[in-house]
């Protein structure tokens, strides 16, 4: 279980450091199709490297749609979920310590990549936009992973499906929320932003699990489950 932890806690700060990497030190050059991109990119390389040792699934609303759908017991839930934490953390402590190397850095002006919604951040949208977004995006992101590794997809191909998913999720919502789908990804920036993404956390940890809760479900009834 500890190679599998450590595979989740490594393959979490791949994602993190990819994607908010991405969104604080190149999001002027790259913009937010860039940035979506990385986040993509982030999953294909660390589902094709770490995917055979623990799964992959970088996030705990990901764990929790195994965890309902019976692909995996509570106990291994649990560890995911602190290693998927960890990994997260230390990939935003990086970020900043990199980012704090650059004159006129500010962490309060310029952030890690953390989410948010509502006025000053990007788009505007309310807290209900940000809930429905994040529900919706998780449970078809969850829905796509739990299918793509299913006994009966094609081999070989889970893991550029479910980046490109991500990459598809992002172009939809990142003016939205900064799109989350994982918890994790959220908490680790928004641990060291503090102030506003700090108070907003609630709807990245809330929405996403709702959304991964309801893929198991589906999988788990067979609406989504091939032989079902």
């Amino acid at each position: 279980m500890m190679k599998k932890m450590i595979a989740e806690g490594l393959g979490t700060f791949i994602l993190v450091f990819f994607g908010c990497g991405a969104a604080v030190f190149m999001g002027d050059a790259i913009g937010l199709h860039g940035i979506a991109w990385a986040f993509g990119l982030s999953i294909v390389a660390a589902a094709y490297s770490l995917g055979a040792i623990s799964g992959a699934h970088l996030n705990p609303a990901v764990s929790l749609g195994f965890l309902v759908s019976g692909r995996m017991n509570t106990r291994e839930f649990g560890q995911y979920v602190l290693a998927q934490l960890a990994g997260a953390i230390l990939a935003a402590l990086i970020i900043y310590l990199i980012a704090s190397g650059k004159e006129g850095y500010s962490l309060t002006a310029n952030g890690l990549g953390q989410n948010g919604f509502g006025t000053g951040y990007l788009g505007e949208y309310g807290v209900v936009s940000a809930l429905l977004f994040e529900i919706v995006a998780t449970f078809i992101f969850v829905t796509v992973i739990l299918g793509a590794t299913d006994a009966a997809a094609p081999a070989g191909f889970a893991g550029l499906a479910i980046g490109l998913t991500l990459v598809a999720i992002h172009l939809v919502g990142i003016n939205v929320t900064g799109v989350s789908v994982n918890p994790a990804r959220s908490i680790g920036p928004a641990l060291f932003v503090g102030g506003t993404a700090l108070s907003q956390l609630w709807v990245f940890i809330l929405a996403p699990l709702v959304g991964g809760a309801a893929a198991g479900v589906a999988h788990l009834a067979g609406f989504t489950r091939a032989n079902a």
